[in-house]
This record gives structure tokens, C-alpha cells and sequence, in this order.
């Protein structure tokens, strides 16, 4: 699920300079019309659809995570985890098929941050009772404000970035640790949504694993702005 693991998910986005050469200055408007269907083809390609698709998706999950019945509960993890799994085969389509566009490349972080964002607030609106603890308020509400907070400091920084030089364009590139934050990060939502389920056998077990994960993502984001930030210093200061 920007960095969650998927701003430089695509290798190809020159398609559009291929298209505007050598073209004539007059063309026949069969040539047009084919032009436009074929610019209309690589805009929406497979990837972006499904991108788009976790996009329309969030709303469904506000919906369902809202509806007070078994079908409500399940339909919302199952979103989660088909968008997880559609967050990692459009970044594998648009490498291997060489589909991917300049609009792909900017919709996919945004569609990630979206989704992840729209469960950690759902899941502080509804404290979930953790073993030993029982309902703590702002057992959510704090790694949920460092992950959040980190992605819109990320967001602002790359768009900073992309204005200036190349070499902080390299500082801000996706790195291993942006990885592992997003791994701990989608699994600990996945398990969180689905705890949900009181008939869920082992959710004493699976409750409090899900809320560490949680706080390992909300540490490792915090750990990578600090790694960014550092090296963006480096390059400002050379």
C-alpha cells in the first residue's frame, strides 16, 4: 500500500514522446481519430484501471466497515486485501508489459495513501478491546497520526524535490526501508480489519499482534523521514 511501496513502480512513461514525432501538419481525420483512440489506449492501460479501481474502492470501505452485520466486516477486509494485492500486480503489469504512463505513475501513490489513510481513521473511530488492556482511545490514534502525518511530509518533499536538482530527486528515492514500513504496514491493517469479527477464532492472539505491527510500521515511516530528511540535508549542505 508511497513511498508505500509504489512511487517508482514504473519504467516506461515515454510512450507519449514516441507518439508526437514525426507526425504530419495536416492529417487525414481517419489518421486523427486513430491517433486519439491509440493516445486514449495508453492512457488507460491495465494498470491505471486497476488503480483506479482501489480509488472507487474507498468509499466502499467506509461503507462496509460501517454496516453492523457479519457481511459488513467481511466485505471490508476483503476490500483491503484485494486493493493490497491490485497495489502490487499494476506496479508488475506496468514493469512487464511496459504499460505505464506519466498519469499511472502519479495516480498509484495517491490511491495507496488514500486506502490506508481511510482505514487507520475508521479504525481509531472504532477502538478495537486488546488483551489485557481492554479499549484504550488513542491506542490508533498515534501511530495512525505519525503514519499519516509522515505520508503528507513525504508527499510535500518529493513535490519540493522534483523542482530542484536531480541529485534530491535520488535522496527521496524509494528505499528498503520504505519497503519493510509497508509490508508491517498492510499486514497489521489486514488483521486489524479482520479482528473485527468477534467469531474470528484466536483474535485474543491475533488483536494485540496486529496493534505491535502497527507500531512497528508507525516507527519504521517515522525512521525513513528521518533517513530522507538526512540525506536531503547531505545534498543541500554539499
Amino acid at each position: 500500500m508511497s513511498d508505500m511501496g509504489s512511487e517508482n513502480k514504473i519504467d516506461d512513461v515515454g510512450w507519449y514522446n514516441y507518439d508526437n514525432q514525426d507526425q504530419p501538419l495536416s492529417a487525414s481525420p481517419s489518421m486523427q481519430n486513430h491517433n486519439h483512440q491509440h493516445q486514449h489506449s495508453k492512457f488507460l492501460t491495465l494498470p491505471t484501471v486497476l488503480t483506479l479501481g482501489r480509488v472507487a474502492a474507498v468509499p466502499l470501505l467506509v461503507a462496509t466497515f460501517y454496516a453492523d452485520s457479519w457481511w459488513g466486516r467481511t466485505a471490508t477486509t476483503s476490500i483491503f486485501i484485494v486493493a493490497a494485492i491490485t497495489d502490487w500486480l499494476d506496479g508488475y503489469l506496468a514493469r512487464k508489459m511496459k504499460l505505464g504512463t506519466a498519469f499511472g505513475a502519479f495516480l498509484d501513490p495517491v490511491a495507496d495513501k488514500l486506502m490506508v489513510a481511510a482505514a487507520l481513521i475508521l479504525l481509531c473511530s472504532r477502538p478495537l478491546e486488546v488483551a489485557m488492556s481492554g479499549e484504550v482511545a488513542w491506542l490508533f490514534t498515534v501511530p495512525a497520526t505519525a503514519i499519516i502525518g509522515r505520508e503528507i511530509t513525504m508527499s510535500a518533499v518529493r513535490e519540493w524535490a522534483a523542482s530542484q536538482n536531480g541529485k534530491l530527486l535520488e535522496a527521496v528515492a524509494v528505499n528498503n526501508l520504505g519497503k519493510w514500513k509497508t509490508a508491517t504496514q498492510m499486514i497489521s491493517l489486514t488483521i486489524l480489519l479482520a479482528t473485527r469479527d468477534s467469531s474470528l477464532g484466536g483474535s485474543g492472539i491475533l488483536v494485540p499482534s496486529g496493534v505491535i505491527l502497527l507500531y512497528i510500521s508507525a516507527g519504521l515511516s517515522v525512521w525513513s523521514l528521518a533517513v530522507y530528511m538526512s540525506k536531503i540535508w547531505k545534498v543541500l549542505l554539499k
